[in-house]
């Protein structure tokens, strides 16, 4: 079998794509080993079908953690055998780069996003000028680059003159490699009694709409605001729950296993996704919990932002909110809680939509780009 090691920054806990990518991998007949790294407060991964890796290092942050990431991941691609190298996102390309030359062997590029307009580097000019430099002159070396919507893909080819090929982050129609048991509320303490707001992600941030979704539960009657994951707005949030006296309609919960957080994503009756439009990088965005409520059959609530929208509307399975002003978003929550008749249809669409928007349907281009190597 040949090898492909796949190398992400990330603890590799819970991030879908890449293990999709591994599984899609595996399934054609590849050796797999999936390079990431190990936090201190890492949990445990669960069994998969290909091999993992975790790098310990003793900074978790900061430039001094970049640079031994770098050279720690180089050194780790360079005396392990492959014959195939995937780099996920700007932060591991250039050890790949290296690496793929050095050892003459194909890489491929998946691009999550717009990198270096990340809401991170904004106010950080210098640090945003290192990176663009870096992909700069990278990126127009690579011959096989994925990205995630034809709107960054657009960006990518008018800007480097590349080829890049599309390959949307949708779950699998029966989430391969993920059991889920299906809890009811009393097992989860949620209350039986009460409509469920979900916000769920990785990177609950600035401009993420977090804010003003807990701002709007002053206003929402019957329902609990449930946040399930992690991000630099948290300890923000829990703060203004506390101040606006909100402990009884809004509910934190660590980030979770993919497995589990999907027996909460199923028990919600609406789900949030309001990146704000406030940088390129969200302005053509197009989140993984998009696809993941649409799949637990959970009508949505959306910022307008032009890839969501798209989805949103064409598929019939939620509501495009115009602003996200607290007392509007609320307005617009008390009226889809109480229309069950509106909210039985988009629940029947998500249904319908989940069939044609699935990772078998995006795993076709996987194939085409892995097997022309």
């Amino acid at each position: 079998m040949k090898k492909a090691i796949v190398s992400v920054i990330n603890d590799l806990s819970t991030d879908q794509r890449v293990h999709k990518v591994c599984t899609s991998l595996h399934g054609m007949g590849y050796k797999v080993l999936l390079v990431g790294r190990r936090r201190r407060n890492s949990q445990e991964l669960d069994a998969r079908r290909y091999r993992t890796r975790r790098l310990f290092l003793l900074f978790e942050q900061g430039p001094l953690f970049y640079f031994f990431f770098q050279l720690r991941l180089f050194l780790f691609l360079l005396f392990h055998k492959a014959e195939l190298l995937v780099s996920n996102d700007l932060d591991t390309l250039l050890p790949n780069y290296l690496a793929s030359k050095l050892k003459r062997i194909p890489l491929v590029y998946d691009s999550h996003e717009l990198f270096c307009e990340v809401p991170e580097l904004q106010h950080h000019p210098i640090k945003k000028s290192i990176w663009k430099r870096l992909e700069r002159f990278l990126f127009p070396k690579i011959k096989r680059v994925i990205t995630v919507n034809e709107s960054i893909a657009g960006i990518y080819q008018q800007e480097y003159g590349v080829p890049v090929r599309v390959v949307r982050n949708l779950p699998r129609k029966e989430f391969s490699g993920f059991k889920t048991k299906v809890l009811t509320r009393k097992d989860l303490d949620l209350p039986e009694d009460a409509k469920i707001i979900l916000l769920q992600g990785a990177g609950i941030n600035i401009d993420r709409g977090g804010e003003e979704a807990l701002q709007a539960m002053q206003y929402v009657a019957g329902a609990l605001l449930l946040i399930i994951g992690s991000g630099d707005v948290i300890g923000k949030l829990k703060q203004m729950t506390r101040e606006l006296n909100l402990e009884n309609k809004v509910r934190f919960i660590d980030k979770l296993p993919f497995p589990e957080l999907k027996a909460y994503t199923l028990l919600a009756d609406l789900g949030l996704t309001l990146d704000k439009d406030t940088n390129v990088n969200y302005r053509y965005s197009l989140p993984n919990k998009l696809f993941d409520y649409i799949h637990a059959g959970v009508p949505v609530c959306a910022s307008d932002l032009v890839e969501v929208k798209k989805i949103v509307e064409q598929y019939g399975v939620g509501c495009i909110s115009p602003n996200l002003d607290p007392i509007q978003l609320a307005g617009l929550w008390n009226k889809c809680l109480a229309d069950t008749e509106q909210m039985d249809k988009w629940k029947a669409n998500c249904i319908k939509a989940a069939a044609e928007l699935c990772w078998e349907t995006e795993e076709k281009v996987i194939r085409e780009v892995y097997s022309s190597l």
